[in-house]
Parts: C-alpha cells; sequence; structure tokens
C-alpha cells in the first residue's frame, strides 16, 4: 500500500522542479517499459526504504490568473480528498502572495500532514527572508532548493516518518477495483454484479473513507470490490476533466490486485482510458478490459475483432490483456467478467518452480541466444521467480549488462506463451552470475 503524497502550491513556484528530482531516479528503474507515455503529474519515489506515490497538482490549468484562482482550489481541495501528506510549496522571492494566503486557508483545516516548502532558497539572505512565511499560520517551514536539491533532505525525513506503514490487509481475498472515465458504467457494473441484496456478505468501509469495498462471494468467487465510482460527496470539481478522473483511479489502482477498467464502446480506448490503463500496468496490477455499452454500437462497421485489433495495437507491447465485450444494462457477460478477473488473479499470484522454469527457458535461450553486443557472447545460465506479489523473472547470466529490451521481450512473451499469464505485468531481470 504506497503513500499518496500531493504538492500544492500557486504556478512557477518550481513544483515540477521538485516533483521531478523526487522520482527521476525511480523513473529510470520503473520505466523499462519502452513506449510508456509518462504521465508527467505521477510518479512513485522511494526515501529510506518507503516507497510513495507523488501527485504534483501543478500544470493543469493554462489561462489567466482569474481562472486559475478557482482551479487551485479544486486542485487543493483535491490533494486534500486524497492524498495522505501534503506539501505546499512558496517561492521566498515573491515572499506570501495573496494566492498563498488562500491555500493556506484551506490547508489549515485539514487534518492531515502539511509541509510548508519554501523554494528557492540558496544563501543566507534568503534563509532570512524565508521567516515571513510563518505568517500563513501552517507552523513550521522546511527551506530548500529543488533546482540544486539542496535541503530536500530535512524535508523528505518529516515526511516519511508521518506516512502510514506499509501493512498488509488483513483480509487476504483478492480486491478488484472498477477504474475507468466517468460515465462508462462503472456504478452500473458494481449494482448489477451485487444486484439482489442476499449476496453480500458485508460491507467494510474501505482502506479510505471514500472507497467502499462490498466482500461478494457468488458461484464460489470470494473477493473484495473496490467501488470508487460516485461514492464521494459531489464536490465541485468537474468530473471530466483528465486530471482528476485519472487522480481518483489512483488510489484505487494502488490498493487493489486487478483492475477492471471499463470503457463505453461508443467512446473508444481513448487517452484517459489509456492514461488509467498505463497507470495500472506500471503498478504492475492485474488488467482487464471492458467495453461496456456493446449493445448500442452499430454492429456492420465495428465487429468485436476489429474493436479489439484496435486495442491491443494501442497498449502493445502488453497486449496479452483479456477484452471483454459487455452490456452492463442488460447484464451480458458481467459474471464472465468478474470469472475473468479472478483468473487473472490467479495468474497474478502464480508461482513457477524453478527446475520446471528452466526446464522450460533453457532450451528456447540456447535455440535463440541473445545476439552478440560488440563482438562479446552473452551466456544466460539459470532462471527463477523472484518472490513478489506479482511474476517478477530474474535470468542469470556473464554479462547482463548486454541484454537489450528486446531480447527482454522476447524472453517475456515466451514466458507467456508457456504459463499463462494472461492480464498480467512481468518484470524480467538480468542478473550478474
Amino acid at each position: 500500500m504506497g503513500a499518496i503524497v500531493a504538492i500544492v502550491g500557486r504556478p512557477n513556484v518550481g513544483k515540477s522542479t521538485f516533483f521531478n528530482r523526487l522520482i527521476q531516479r525511480r523513473e529510470a528503474i520503473v520505466d523499462a517499459v519502452s513506449g510508456v507515455t509518462r504521465d508527467r503529474h505521477y510518479g512513485k519515489s522511494d526515501w529510506n526504504g518507503k516507497e510513495f506515490s507523488l501527485i504534483d497538482t501543478g500544470g493543469y490549468v493554462l489561462g489567466s490568473d482569474d481562472i486559475f484562482e478557482k482551479e487551485i482550489d479544486k486542485q487543493v481541495e483535491l490533494a486534500i480528498d486524497e492524498a495522505d501528506a501534503i506539501i505546499f510549496m512558496v517561492d521566498v522571492e515573491a515572499g506570501v502572495t495573496g494566492m498563498d494566503e488562500d491555500v493556506a486557508k484551506l490547508l489549515r483545516k485539514v487534518d492531515k500532514p502539511v509541509f510548508l516548502a519554501v523554494n528557492k532558497v540558496d544563501n543566507a539572505q534568503r534563509m532570512a527572508d524565508a521567516v515571513e512565511f510563518y505568517a500563513l499560520g501552517l507552523g513550521e517551514y522546511y527551506t530548500l532548493s529543488s533546482i540544486n536539491g539542496s535541503g530536500t533532505g530535512e524535508l523528505l525525513d518529516a515526511l516519511v516518518k508521518v506516512l502510514p506503514d506499509k501493512h498488509e490487509e488483513e483480509s487476504e481475498l483478492p480486491r478488484f477495483a472498477v477504474v475507468g472515465r466517468p460515465n462508462a458504467g462503472k456504478s452500473s457494473f458494481i449494482n448489477a454484479l451485487i444486484g439482489e441484496e442476499r449476496y453480500i456478505v458485508t460491507d467494510i468501509a474501505g482502506t479510505t473513507r471514500d472507497s467502499i469495498d462490498t466482500k461478494y462471494n457468488r458461484f464460489g468467487f470470494e473477493f473484495n470490490l473496490v467501488d470508487t465510482a460516485g461514492i464521494r460527496r459531489k464536490s465541485k470539481v468537474k468530473e471530466d476533466l483528465e486530471f482528476y478522473s485519472v487522480m481518483r483511479s489512483i488510489r484505487a489502482i494502488e490498493h487493489c490486485d486487478v483492475c477492471i477498467l471499463m470503457l463505453d464502446a461508443a467512446r473508444g480506448f481513448d487517452g484517459q482510458v489509456q492514461n488509467i490503463f498505463w497507470l495500472a500496468h506500471r503498478n504492475n496490477k492485474g488488467i482487464v478490459i471492458l467495453v461496456n455499452k456493446w449493445d448500442l454500437v452499430e454492429k456492420e462497421t465495428n465487429s468485436v475483432k476489429e474493436y479489439t485489433t484496435k486495442i491491443k495495437e494501442i497498449i502493445s507491447p502488453f497486449d496479452d490483456v483479456p477484452i471483454l465485450f459487455v452490456s452492463v444494462l442488460n447484464k451480458q457477460r458481467i459474471f464472465k467478467a468478474i470469472e475473468t478477473a479472478v483468473e487473472v488473479f490467479k495468474n497474478r499470484s502464480k508461482r513457477i518452480p524453478t527446475r520446471k522454469l528452466n526446464d522450460v527457458m533453457l532450451p528456447i535461450i540456447e535455440k535463440t541466444p541473445p545476439p552478440a553486443y560488440k563482438g562479446k557472447y552473452v551466456k544466460i545460465k539459470f532462471c527463477t521467480q523472484l518472490p513478489t506479489p506479482y511474476p517478477q523473472f530474474a535470468f542469470f547470466c556473464n554479462l547482463p549488462q548486454y541484454i537489450r529490451d528486446p531480447y527482454k521481450r522476447f524472453l517475456e512473451n515466451k514466458l507467456r506463451d508457456h504459463f499463462d499469464f494472461t492480464g498480467v505485468p512481468i518484470t524480467v531481470f538480468m542478473r550478474k552470475k
């Protein structure tokens, strides 16, 4: 369970520079998948062994200052809703501005940890100037320079102290989150599933006060359904904004095992749905894609096969994902959807005995060894699955640095061919033997 930290503040105080500094080390490792569009506003970071997700709320709003005034309030409210801790960034050069005061007013009411970060402090004079930020009524502040990184350590030390520890879920049950853009039919899907009251075992409040976990038991499946749709108070946020629905999905995705990604057949697999897909992929969650309202689509022009091919092209190279065509309204294939999610969950927790893995993979590698690089031959001697919550494999060889991405993808595809990992991201590591 990663904690979520949001960075708020008015434009041009250096939020993005700070954000990039914190995630850069990680991103290089996390985004080993080529072709993943990086969302510049969301990333993972870690400090002293504590991992957290970082959201930069800035940079979403373009427009005049008065539009910004309204938007910044929304962003701060959303950050207050979604994050475990908030970093409020101000700029020592500009001093305390009216907009800073507005943000501080919102943050003073919050019962979550707020860290006031005074940016651009790179000399003693500015250190003295920073004192005026006491006026914001948020108590202590941290001075830093996000350009050269000085001072970020103290802030992060304090930050990770207040973040919730990774606690394993009390329940061992798989958690399925239904995600997608607004109006794709998420709520109706959950209602159709749960439908008759007697199937509900219990309602447990979710880990966050606003996602409701429904323990669900039917046809011998038992799991928690994390409903992220329509439970929260209708805030002033217009739901159709790209940023907000992605932000809403982040928490659900981080806290589940399998994401059921729902889209409206008429709208297609558009940019926002893709964002949510890559977010789930980057968090190594199982994924099932549901194309809803298929009953309303003109069939002559759009066959299931064409539609599927289109989606697979977009999500390639990770296209080993179940795509189901459903109609929530007519209750078509909605139980098939759950069966599929259960399969994906099993695939994600699958353990392949080392001996079996080597018996299958070594002959394949012998037949198609990694291409020689700069005249050096790479010999892979052994492979094993790592003891992680989702499938990761280590291949041991003499020259791991010479193995390129295409060969890793080849290995991944072979693993998929021989062991069923449909719907689950796989990571392949090369290790020195």
